[in-house]
């Protein structure tokens, strides 16, 4: 998800947008009141505050970070504005975004985002920034199963997509790390610095998902 789903010129808007869920989303209710926070071995993923706008500034906003993403808010408001954004998506059912807390640190290095790409959210996008003092830790890639289990369990996804830009070797290899299938080119998909770049199109289903996680156990069990 290179293209980040807040807008910042629908701050002064999205407030007054009416904030009932959508009922024809098949999603558990309780995650809309807010996001559960997943323990993992060596981080947790929680939601996103107003006190970790900080944070956010210092770890995702370095050329190496932001270099295939849309531009991500540069200042401490901007960071706030798009937490209120995320709790107002999370409300209406369209939307999570949780912050990576390494074990140990109280404060995010990291975020990912899922959002609904039809009503029912069968069908979602995800994407992630990650500040570059964790890359190569295994950080990543015990993050993002969490994250994949929440969207396939509690969001009941059926199809989760991504997109990276074909150069972007470190973000290409991280989804066919994790299983995810290269399905193809969608050419000059994204716009970046005044250039169009070709990107490709990853999925996983829940059903490979699942199966995959049993022969994960299997392979430790034995």
């Amino acid at each position: 998800m290179e293209r980040m789903q807040y807008r910042p010129d629908l701050d002064r808007t999205m407030l007054s947008v009416n904030t009932t869920a959508n009922s024809t989303s098949t999603a558990s209710i309780d995650w809309r009141q807010g996001l559960p926070a997943i323990a993992g071995a060596t981080m947790t993923l929680r939601e996103l505050e107003h006190q970790d706008a900080p944070a956010l500034v210092t770890m995702l906003t370095t050329e190496e970070v932001s270099r295939f993403v849309s531009p991500p808010p540069t200042t401490i408001e901007g960071f706030e504005r798009l937490i209120t954004w995320a709790h107002h998506e999370r409300h209406l059912g369209r939307h999570a975004c949780f912050g990576v807390v390494p074990a140990g640190m109280t404060n995010p290095v990291g975020l990912f985002q899922i959002r609904q790409l039809e009503p029912r959210f069968e069908t979602a996008e995800w994407g992630f920034m990650l500040s570059s003092a964790f890359w190569g830790t295994g950080l990543f890639t015990e993050a993002a199963r969490l994250v994949v289990d929440f969207a396939v369990d509690t969001l009941g996804v059926h199809r989760l997509e991504a997109r990276a830009a074909v150069p972007n070797g470190r973000g290409n290899g991280a989804l066919r790390k994790l299983g995810a299938v290269q399905e193809g080119i969608m050419r000059r998909s994204f716009l970046k610095n005044g250039r169009h770049i070709d990107q490709v199109l990853w999925s996983i289903l829940a059903d490979d998902w699942r199966q995959a996680k049993t022969s994960w156990r299997a392979t430790i069990v034995h």
